[in-house]
């Protein structure tokens, strides 16, 4: 019975084992994602930055070349 006791024991602290490695693996991936996230973030800001401006840009273009198109009249 002594055996079986130890056998289960040795098992329960290999369990722990690997669960602290799964944690430990677990927060570096979150780390991991968490750059990403903000790298993602950091891009969509970026290009609604741009947007912006090629749509501010957009009607400026757009009157000068309506006005060049008056004057040839």
């Amino acid at each position: 019975m002594a055996l079986d006791l130890e056998n289960l024991k040795s098992e329960r602290n290999a369990l722990k084992t690997k669960l602290r490695e799964l944690e430990q693996e677990q927060r570096k991936l979150e780390a991991e994602l968490k750059k990403f996230r903000q790298a993602e973030l950091q891009t969509k800001r970026q290009i609604e930055a741009l947007s912006t401006l090629i749509d501010d840009a957009g009607p400026a273009e757009q009157k000068p070349a309506a006005k060049t198109g008056a004057e040839t009249e």
